[in-house]
């Protein structure tokens, strides 16, 4: 059970304190609070649930939300980005959930671009964000809302999911407290939209890391993993990092280097 008025406390001086709100059961956090974004709801708005009967992934998989086992929620940002700069903020959300692991359990978990949280090619957790802006890549972010999943205390999964999912307590046996992990990834995102804020800034004189450095030292997966690519027809080749804009590169196994555009990659077994 999750107490907020310590939540609260704990996130006072963060962009996440004054608008927490706790479901017991939800469709999709994400859902619910784009449609709160549409009526005005406030930056730094919060929505996490016990259990969502309808939670969504990446590229519209369904997101297996167990009662009380998992962490999701879904938090509203209006950071000063483009729309083409908002692949940036699934890549700061990610390392503030591997901070946040790390602190909670522990344990070393891996980032797969561009929303997906692993432990070796399990996957423990993962980000979808769903904008709102103008037309064009160039326009500006009216706002974004960040959903985010980890699977925290499930002991078991479905069969279909078995050999691909894990959880934190299977990882490291042991049960998690999930306001506490709770407490620590707001904190952890709240500093990572903070550093992507200033380093966007017009004033910004550049000697501060970029988030996709960042991410790029923080991923092994970025760098020399074989995969299979379902765009372009489909291929096969070797993670080789980030280009400028924060999309994969892969040097295919047909002596090309292309840029993936949208998720979807793969380890090769």
């Amino acid at each position: 059970m999750l107490h907020h008025e310590e939540l609260r406390a704990a996130l006072v001086g963060t962009r996440f304190a004054n608008h927490l709100h706790h479901f017991l059961t939800i469709d999709s956090t994400n859902s619910a609070l784009i449609a709160a974004a549409a009526k005005g709801a406030p930056e730094g708005t919060v929505y996490v649930a016990d259990e969502q009967t309808a939670g969504r992934g990446r590229g519209g998989h369904n997101w297996h939300s167990a009662p009380d086992d998992g962490l999701y929620l879904s938090v509203l940002v209006k950071p000063s980005l483009r729309l083409r700069e908002a692949l940036w903020l699934s890549l700061a959300t990610g390392l503030a959930a591997k901070a946040a692991i790390h602190t909670a359990a522990c344990i070393n978990v891996d980032l797969r671009w561009p929303n997906d949280l692993l432990i070796g090619k399990q996957k423990l957790g993962g980000i979808l964000v769903e904008t709102s802006a103008g037309s064009g890549n160039d326009a500006p972010l009216h706002y974004a809302v960040i959903g985010i999943g980890i699977n925290l205390n499930h002991t078991s999964f479905p069969e279909e999911l078995y050999p691909l999912a894990t959880s934190v307590r299977l990882v490291t046996g042991n049960p998690q407290n999930r306001q506490s992990v709770l407490i620590t990834l707001l904190r952890a995102l709240d500093r990572e939209l903070t550093l992507l804020e200033e380093a966007n800034a017009p004033n910004a004189n550049g000697e501060q890391e970029s988030v996709l450095d960042r991410f790029a030292k923080a991923s092994e997966w970025v760098h020399g993993r074989r995969v299979g690519v379902p765009e372009q027809g489909g291929y096969t080749g070797t993670t080789a990092g980030l280009d400028s804009r924060g999309f994969l590169l892969v040097d295919a196994d047909d002596g090309t280097r292309r840029t993936v555009l949208s998720g979807g990659v793969r380890d090769l077994i």
